[in-house]
């Protein structure tokens, strides 16, 4: 039997060479084209079970300096060992503002409102809907990144939902007079607002779950449709890795930095036990993934394609 003989970079180059040379003058560039900037999708439709779950980019911005966000309790040395591990630089990040719709099949579900009505009316009319069809709006906690939407000089954003929050974290706020977007969006709309306590549901299918620590009464969400489940997980983590990975480095934004500690192990057992996928308001776009163990600590999965399924 002959033995074939090897292809080499000499025979490559030896074959371009003998090509006419119509065929190896590259094509002429007819006109630049315009560097059109970094850019994404401003929605993301999955189904659960009979539910549409869709995520909604209110807004993204850069920030400068995360460590003196994340990782207060470690050096730096730390921080930037474990950003280098991940892959993602130590001296910036990506924040990324995340509300979620939910069509239950009866009622449209609003979960947080972004950073203002413009942010999230915009990324509602890119998923196809407009805020006169949003039934309920569920504010996880109050921070203004998530209360922002709820309304503006020219009143609420939307009119024909009733407003669903945690009693406890309504009262903190309400007491402390201490919160500028709680003053100014919440406040003068508290009529419109149902206090819940956890386990309790705010649609079929849609139950309470108490994560308090990031704020007084921050509560997560379960959704369950035709047995399958997904969490609306807020802010349990604020970041996929130096929050998520590192549950016990404290971040600033957590009020009560134990407290959110133990949530954030509590809510991150749960979902590696049950496999479940969640949202997490601040994790990379479009906002969904899983959890795993790894090396006694924790990893983030993003969610590729389980959920068109």
């Amino acid at each position: 039997m002959l033995k074939k003989p090897a292809i080499t970079r000499r025979h490559m180059l030896a074959g371009a060479a003998a090509l006419p040379l119509a065929a190896t003058v590259a094509r002429p560039a007819f006109a630049k084209a315009e560097m059109m900037g970094v850019a994404t999708t401003r929605f993301n439709r999955m189904k659960l079970g009979g539910f549409e779950v869709t995520t909604l980019l209110a807004g993204t911005r850069t920030v400068d300096g995360p460590h003196a966000i994340f990782g207060q309790n470690v050096s730096q040395s730390e921080f930037d060992t474990a950003s280098s591990a991940a892959n993602i630089p130590s001296d910036k990040a990506q924040f990324f503002f995340t509300p979620t719709v939910v069509n239950t099949g009866n009622e449209l579900v609003l979960f947080d409102t972004g950073l203002n009505p413009d942010g999230i009316t915009s990324a509602l009319a890119a998923a196809g809907y407009s805020p006169d069809q949003i039934d309920v709006v569920v504010i996880t906690h109050m921070h203004g990144d998530h209360i922002g939407g709820v309304a503006d000089e020219a009143g609420v954003t939307f009119a024909n939902a009733r407003h669903v929050t945690g009693t406890t974290e309504f009262n903190a706020w309400d007491a402390s007079g201490a919160n500028k977007a709680f003053e100014s969006k919440v406040r003068p709309n508290a009529d419109r607002f149902d206090m819940i306590a956890p386990g309790a549901s705010v649609a079929s299918g849609i139950t309470a779950i108490a994560a308090f620590g990031h704020t007084p009464g921050h509560m997560a969400y379960m959704l369950e449709s035709d047995g399958k489940q997904l969490v609306i997980a807020a802010d349990f983590a604020n970041h996929y890795v130096w929050s998520l990975a590192y549950p016990d480095w404290q971040v600033k934004f957590d009020m009560d930095k134990a407290a959110a500690a133990a949530t954030r192990r509590m809510m991150l057992d749960m979902m590696t036990a049950d496999n479940l996928p969640f949202v997490g308001y601040h994790m990379p776009w479009p906002g969904v993934g899983y959890v795993e163990s790894r090396d006694g600590g924790y990893r983030y999965m993003p969610a590729t394609y389980q959920l068109m399924l």
